[in-house]
């Protein structure tokens, strides 16, 4: 039953995910993030009430504080974030922290509750459509973090003209402000389709390898890629990261994007080895 009411809690903690993506597609990340809605920290809320019944259950269960294993002790750090997260929120109200702590939680949450295997798949039909859509997911994911990385590339390009003086050459580039809400919006979508497809394919690679999963190189590259890209929206919009900070940000991520597209691909065969 533990590991039930760890999913329930998984279930009602994706509130705040999708808050936090929701937020990022209506492209305001240049502003101040709005506070989460009542009902997005009751579900969170909610959430955490949950979570601690399935590890009061499992302490019982085990006659000690569960943190045998992986999967327990990412159950507890995500428990702790999320009391941390209601805490802050409610003596700081720092709105912002949402945008960090409510991907991470969820994301913890359900790799927490992946440790038990489930059913295969009962239809190859459904099994290749699910992988389909998180290639597709993901490769909509780099797509637009090649043009965050291509407009950083010309914001760094146009500061320096601009720094030199050079007003024929920058005229004939796009102004930095341009460029800046340029690589917000492509960074927030981009956001929004890496996380998805990131959730797609560690579903797909759970049902299809049980807790092996986790042992896989390409999903744990592909879960450091997110962090990364998680991290620098973070810094964008509490931190008031613009301009160059980002820019070399994005051309950071695009290795990391690179990167994982090698490991799924160019280099598999030779990961498996």
């Amino acid at each position: 039953m533990s590991l039930f009411w760890l999913r329930i809690a998984a279930f009602f903690y994706a509130a705040g995910l999708f808050r936090t993506l929701w937020t990022l597609l209506k492209n305001r990340s240049a502003d101040p993030p709005d506070a989460p809605g009542n009902a997005v920290l009751g579900s969170f809320a909610l959430g955490a009430v949950l979570h601690l019944v399935s590890i009061v259950e499992r302490s019982l269960l085990v006659s000690h504080l569960p943190v045998d294993n992986f999967f327990e002790s990412v159950s507890l750090f995500a428990f702790l974030l999320a009391v941390l997260y209601l805490f802050v929120h409610w003596r700081y109200n720092f709105a912002s922290l949402g945008i960090l702590i409510f991907p991470i939680v969820s994301l913890m949450t359900w790799v927490a509750s992946t440790e038990s295997p489930v059913t295969p798949w009962s239809n190859l039909r459904v099994r290749d459509a699910w992988l389909i859509v998180h290639v597709a997911l993901i490769l909509f994911g780099i797509a637009s973090v090649c043009l965050t990385a291509g407009a950083s590339i010309f914001y760094l390009v146009q500061e320096r003209k601009l720094k030199l003086k050079d007003l024929a050459a920058a005229s004939r580039l796009p102004a930095l402000r341009t460029l800046d809400r340029l690589i917000n919006r492509t960074m927030g979508l981009g956001f929004v389709f890496t996380t998805l497809g990131v959730l797609a394919g560690a579903t797909w690679a759970y049902i299809e390898s049980g807790t092996r999963w986790m042992g896989n190189s390409n999903v744990q590259i592909a879960i450091f890629t997110w962090l990364f890209y998680i991290t620098m929206i973070f810094l964008r919009t509490s931190q008031g990261w613009r301009g160059r900070k980002t820019a070399l940000m994005a051309l950071g991520l695009l290795g990391f994007s690179a990167l994982t597209w090698v490991t799924h691909i160019g280099l598999r065969t030779t990961l498996e080895r």
